[in-house]
Formats: structure tokens, C-alpha cells, sequence
């Protein structure tokens, strides 16, 4: 691809930028980030992180050690406890949550499903509404409403202006003496809008009900603060900032004070008390064991495991402030390059209020995605129009930001010259 634009200032500004990055030497740890790769800018760090390079020794000394050399005495010695061993260690260093509320498991959509139900339960059968917003994850939004037809609930929809996501007035309004559990994105998958979590937790519980929080655009790149939100539950994938790898599992948390009451709906044999007994009817293990429902996906959580020695290592402080500078640089790219060619900013333009992505639209992206993909540039694309620049801390650069920027620009003057003729 061509560069007719003369960008020397942003490229400069990119070298300097990159030059003073504190965390800029965790770049080298990923797979593909060397000079000379194929993938000339990957900016789809929020989609499917990069892998780490450990990661393929990591899964072969477990498929020596523990898995050939322990074989099935790995349970006793050490798995059984690796969902909870590996979701405290997440709680402390990415979600502000104490030890024993959360757990490594299933997807992310089970552990909605799981979070959502058994909160719905906990309610009062006066309590007949879930609220959600339009904007929110189609998981998400599935998930609600099957479980509002199987209990007989209604769905309260928050009508969220894609560019802003859910603001504390909405909430406000959506929630009601009548609402039993209220189901929010804290980073919106599509804008990166920043929902003002600790307000609108208070607000629901105000009314009396319960919170779950999707962290699936937070975890890793957005401090959360679970514990002091007064959060009742969450859940987020791995496989986005914490580089588990496709499908990797995904995590749960639910508050300490909730967990006598929380009733499992998907009663499984791993979240009984005293699961080898094998004995006739579920009675739920104590503490966050009970969210567990079958067995947990050791191998899956390998990849995961390299990734919090990075972010315990770094800090989930550092990690926010590279996230910041990242998009920041993203929009400035985007206002010089970008914006003259008629592509619109749809991310909020305040940092504080931005996760770590930022999307731009233009009625050319759908039909210019391929063409990036094929030229080693990787966004993802949201429909209708919108290109989403996924950049993850640890492993995307200033300068790789830059390239895929430059090559967007690209790709749209060929389009409009093209167009033109």
C-alpha cells in the first residue's frame, strides 16, 4: 500500500512516544511483533490478544510434567484448586476484589447465563424486570431475554446512544422498585464508552436490586474496582488484554456476602460439596466453589498464566496510562489523517470516559476490512460502518499504531480515486 500522505510529524511523534514507553520492552514477549512480520499492524488486541511467547514451552512442559508425568494425580496435587489459585490472582491484580470470589471457568456467555439466573432467583417475586441496554454485547442481550421468557420477567431496555453508552441518568430511570437484576457492559464493546460503574451500582441497589457486570473490554487494559463498586457479580472473557488465547475460559465473580444465598442453575458435580463422593442429590460446596458446574479447563488456563506474571509485574496502573497514550495517539492519527477523508470519530473523545479501543466509521469500511487483512492490517469491523482499533498495552506499539492508521488512509484514497473516475 501506497502512502501519498506525508504524515513525518505523527511518525515522529510515534518514535518519541515509543522511545519514553516504560512498558515498551514487554513488546518483544509476544509472538509476532518482530520486525519483518507478515502482520505489519495487528489492532485487534481487544478481539484475540497476541500470544505470548512463553506459551508454546509453557503448554509443552505441562503436556511433559504435569499432564504426562502426574497424569491423573494432577487433580489432587494441584488442578482441583488452579480455577480459584489462578481467579484470585486475576481478582488482585486486574478486578479489586478480594481472594475467594472468583473463579476461572466455562465461557463467558455460561457464566452470564449462571450470574444473571441465580440473580433473578435471589429477587423477590415482586421484582419482575431485567434491565439492559440496546447497545450492550448480543450475548448479552440473549442471554436476557431467554431467561426473561423462561421466568416470566419483562426486559426494561435502556435505549444507549452508541457513541456515549449507558449514562448514570439513564440508569437512573430505567431502574425501579420492579427490577431485579440490571446487566451492564462496564467498557461498551462497541464505543469504548467507560460506564460510570461505582454510580450506577449504587443506584441499583438503592432500588434493592442486583448488579452484573460484563468486564469483557475492561479486564486487563481498564482498572476495575469490584469490591469497592459494591459489585454483586461479574464476569469477562480472557482471551481479549489477558492474551488467553482463542476460546480460552473465562472468569466469574461473585461478592463474598452473596455466596450462601447463590443458588447454581447449571448443578454440575465439581460445585458439590464433597464432589468424589459421588452421592445421590446436589448439596453446593461452600465459598465460590459452588459457581463451579464440570470440570475445569486446565489446559486453557495456561496461557493465562504467563499473562498475570506480566501484568502483576507491570501494574495494572502502568497498563492504563500505555492504553491511554495509545488511543489518545490514536485519535490525534485519525483527526489529521483521517477525519479530512470524512471518517467520524465514535468513540468518546475524553480519555476518562475511553477503554482501550477506538472506533471510527466511514460507509467505505465494510468493503475496505478485507482489503486491510489481506496488506497485514488488522482491525475488526462492527456493523454497520465502523472500523474498531483494539490496541493492546503490552504488545502494541506507537509506531504499529501509526502504520495501521497510514494504511486505513490509504486504502480509502484508492477507494474515493477509484470512485472518483
Amino acid at each position: 500500500m501506497s502512502h501519498s500522505h506525508d504524515s513525518g510529524g505523527l511518525a515522529e511523534r510515534a518514535r518519541e512516544l515509543d522511545g519514553g514507553d516504560p512498558l515498551a520492552q514487554y513488546r518483544s514477549l509476544f509472538v509476532g511483533t518482530e520486525d519483518g512480520n507478515e502482520v505489519l499492524s495487528y489492532l485487534d488486541g481487544n478481539s484475540l490478544g497476541r500470544p505470548l511467547r512463553r506459551t508454546a514451552e509453557d503448554v509443552r512442559r505441562f503436556a511433559e510434567e504435569e499432564w504426562g508425568g502426574r497424569l491423573i494425580r494432577g487433580w489432587d496435587e494441584k488442578w482441583l484448586a488452579e480455577p480459584f489459585v489462578l481467579g484470585d490472582r486475576l481478582a488482585e491484580a486486574c478486578l479489586g476484589a478480594a481472594a475467594g470470589q472468583t473463579a476461572i471457568a466455562d465461557s463467558t456467555t455460561v457464566n452470564l447465563y449462571k450470574l444473571i439466573r441465580a440473580a433473578v432467583g435471589m429477587a423477590g417475586a415482586e421484582r419482575t424486570e431485567i434491565v439492559v441496554d440496546t447497545d450492550n454485547f448480543p450475548t448479552d442481550r440473549y442471554i436476557v431475554e431467554g431467561i426473561a421468557a423462561e421466568r416470566s420477567l419483562s426486559v426494561r431496555w435502556i435505549d444507549a446512544d452508541p457513541a456515549t453508552g449507558v449514562t448514570t441518568a439513564q440508569a437512573a430511570d430505567a431502574i425501579t422498585e420492579r427490577t431485579a437484576v440490571v446487566v451492564l457492559s462496564h467498557v461498551a464493546y462497541r464505543s469504548g464508552y467507560i460506564a460510570d460503574a461505582p454510580a450506577i451500582t449504587a443506584l441499583a441497589h438503592e432500588a434493592g436490586a442486583l448488579i452484573v457486570w460484563d468486564l469483557c473490554h475492561s479486564v486487563g487494559a481498564v482498572p476495575v474496582e469490584l469490591d469497592a463498586w459494591g459489585a454483586d457479580f461479574a464476569a469477562g472473557c480472557t482471551y481479549k488484554y489477558l492474551n488467553g488465547g482463542p476460546g480460552a475460559p473465562a472468569f466469574a465473580y461473585v461478592a463474598s456476602r452473596h455466596q450462601e444465598a447463590f443458588r447454581q442453575p447449571i448443578e454440575g458435580w465439581m460445585g458439590r460439596r464433597e464432589a468424589f463422593e459421588m452421592a445421590h442429590g446436589y448439596e453446593p460446596a461452600e465459598g465460590i466453589r459452588r459457581f463451579m458446574s464440570g470440570t475445569p479447563p486446565i489446559f486453557g488456563m495456561l496461557p493465562l498464566r504467563g499473562m498475570l506474571e506480566l501484568i502483576e509485574e507491570a501494574g495494572i496502573g502502568a497498563i492504563r496510562a500505555k492504553s491511554v497514550a495509545l488511543t489518545e495517539f490514536a485519535v490525534e492519527a485519525h483527526r489529521e489523517l483521517l477525519e479530512p477523508l470524512g471518517v467520524s470519530l465514535a468513540s468518546p473523545a475524553d480519555a476518562a470516559v475511553r477503554g482501550g479501543h477506538v472506533i471510527l466509521e466511514h460507509p467505505a469500511f465494510r468493503g475496505l476490512t478485507q482489503v486491510l487483512w489481506d496488506g497485514g492490517v488488522i482491525p475488526d469491523f462492527r456493523a454497520p460502518q465502523g472500523l474498531r482499533l483494539g490496541l493492546s498495552p503490552l504488545s502494541t506499539s506507537f509506531a504499529e499504531t501509526l502504520r495501521g492508521i497510514e494504511a486505513i488512509r490509504s486504502a480509502l484514497v484508492s477507494t474515493q480515486t477509484l470512485a472518483a473516475r
